[in-house]
């Protein structure tokens, strides 16, 4: 028999389909990246605020797609795109129009709606667009769009924020929502095909609900949310920490960037690299480098002598060293990406019980929403802490109020070390209740029969 000759041809749908998808993702990207600061900087909300409001924000929007694909289901993909693209053009638009605290919380919430029934659909319609034997490579496309819109909405970020305002990003990235809107209006077309775009909601809530029971698998989505909490400090706390530290000539949104950059050119090696070992073991890997990502942003104070402003790299490039130990903080933090993300949901499916590995796998966004939801609300207490707002501070308290700014990395650091230590704690409990468990089993196998000559 002749196995079917993989292509990466797919039906013209899948590609509008993935054209939305850039534009929906460099709006996000491009407004996500500044909210933290527009929040506190423009609309008036202190540090600890600005982290609840994103924290909430964030990690809801990882929850709402389960149950608003379920809504996109019963209107067809079509409207749900188009009411997912005005809710969003609008939530943007009156993001940047109207800095009120009451309109911005009012804006957010239609951003979140908006684009958590765009992931339905979208990944939806890669899935309808493409058989079984064709799936791995339609998602595959579909992810490097992911990443490329995401790259360009935090590239145009930092021009519109030094050459125009804050509030310009959010115009931004309303005009790349009505982008969408406008495709999706004339090319985007319903499609048939084994592909859904989510279950009912009772059929979601009781799915939450065993997934919560299960202790084995939540203690893991809990560990593992260590790691993504500090990867969350690239939009919870970085912006703020190098505006206020280096001014609005600093790069955070260019330096965020780094991170998609070392996944995409790394991940295939360091794959290759450990597929011979088990996947706790790269995990592992992965959460013993995180936090030493964290630990090397807290050490720039000692990389310049007698606390200059800037350092001189081979004789040629200068540089703040808070900038220096920035990139390299983050280029470990996206190595150590690359050890995790690959060999995190094969090991999580095995915790699953059996038969029910499908659903927990579509669980598994439970670890940003709690990494969202605890990185965002402590990073708006740290920087109240260790980097507060300059508009709360008289012209004497400026200089000493950012001596030990660094130290919010080094909590960072902590988190990372704590979640390595818990992962390593629950590798060995594990292993022993499965080898009980085994254990249990063949004793309890009946004696075969022999019969006597």
């Amino acid at each position: 028999m002749t196995s079917k000759k993989l292509s990466w041809r797919f039906p013209s749908i899948f590609w509008i389909a993935n054209g939305i998808e850039l534009f929906e993702r460099a709006a996000y990207y491009g407004c996500f990246i500044a909210l933290a600061v527009y929040l506190t900087d423009r609309v008036g909300f202190t540090d600890v605020e600005t982290g609840w409001i994103v924290a909430c924000f964030a990690s809801v929007l990882y929850l709402l797609p389960t149950f608003l694909g379920a809504l996109a289901d019963r209107i067809g993909f079509r409207a749900a795109l188009i009411m997912a693209f005005s809710l969003l053009a609008a939530g943007y638009s009156l993001l940047g129009a109207f800095q009120l605290k009451g309109t911005a919380l009012a804006s957010l919430g239609l951003i979140m709606v908006g684009g958590a029934m765009v992931k339905p659909v979208i990944t939806g319609t890669v899935a309808k667009c493409s058989d079984a034997e064709h799936r791995a490579r339609a998602f595959s496309l579909f992810y490097q769009v992911v990443n490329f819109g995401a790259f360009f909405g935090k590239t145009v970020a930092k021009p519109l924020r030094v050459s125009m305002g804050l509030e310009y990003i959010n115009y931004y990235a309303a005009v790349m929502a009505v982008v969408a809107l406008i495709m999706t209006a004339l090319f985007y077309r319903n499609v048939e095909g084994s592909g859904v775009a989510g279950r009912g909601v009772r059929e979601a809530l009781a799915g939450l609900g065993r997934v919560l029971r299960n202790v084995r698998f939540m203690v893991l989505i809990l560990i593992v949310a260590g790691f993504w909490a500090i990867q969350g400090q690239l939009y919870a706390t970085m912006p703020k920490y190098m505006l206020r530290l280096i001014g609005p000539g600093a790069s955070p949104e260019w330096l965020a960037n780094i991170n998609p950059f070392m996944v995409v050119f790394f991940v295939v090696p360091i794959t290759h690299l450990m597929q011979r070992a088990k996947p706790i073991t790269s995990i592992a890997v992965a959460l013993a480098m995180i936090p030493l990502s964290a630990l090397v942003v807290g050490l720039s104070p000692w990389l310049a002598p007698s606390g200059a402003s800037a350092i001189t790299l081979f004789g040629a490039v200068t540089m703040n060293p808070i900038t220096l130990s920035m990139i390299v903080g983050i280029a470990i933090m996206g190595l150590a990406e690359c050890f995790l993300s690959p060999r995190f949901y094969e090991y999580a499916s095995k915790q699953a019980p059996k038969g029910e590995e499908g659903l927990y796998m579509g669980y598994q966004y439970l670890t940003t929403f709690f990494a969202w939801l605890f990185g965002f609300a402590l990073s708006g207490y740290l920087l109240d802490a260790f980097c507060p707002d300059p508009k709360k501070l008289t012209p004497d308290q400026i200089s000493g109020a950012y001596a030990h700014a660094n130290y919010i990395w080094f909590v960072y650091a902590g988190i990372g070390v704590t979640a390595f230590l818990l992962l390593l704690i629950y590798r060995l409990v594990t292993h022993r209740l499965d080898r009980g468990a085994a254990e249990e089993v063949s004793q309890e196998e009946p004696i075969p029969f022999i019969e006597e000559e």
